[in-house]
């Protein structure tokens, strides 16, 4: 029996990596802020767009990591 993979739970403001499927983001994901919680299991994340202003968009919890240790201690 396979024991189910405990899920991790991002703190509003804390940075996290995302790393998504589509094609256009970087092959190692965008660290982004947490700003906030919404539906269907999904967090409203922000992170610095091409021009270099912030971007906010919407991505599901599951596509979320912690940072590599050390990376900002």
């Amino acid at each position: 029996m396979k024991s189910k993979k405990s899920r991790w739970m991002p703190q509003i403001g804390s940075v996290a990596s995302y790393i998504g499927r589509a094609s256009r983001l970087a092959r190692g994901g965008y660290t982004v802020r947490v700003v906030a919680e919404t539906c269907a299991d999904r967090m409203l994340v922000e992170a610095i767009g091409r021009s270099g202003a912030p971007v906010r968009f919407t991505v599901k919890r599951e596509n979320l990591a912690p940072l590599q240790p050390g990376l900002f201690d």
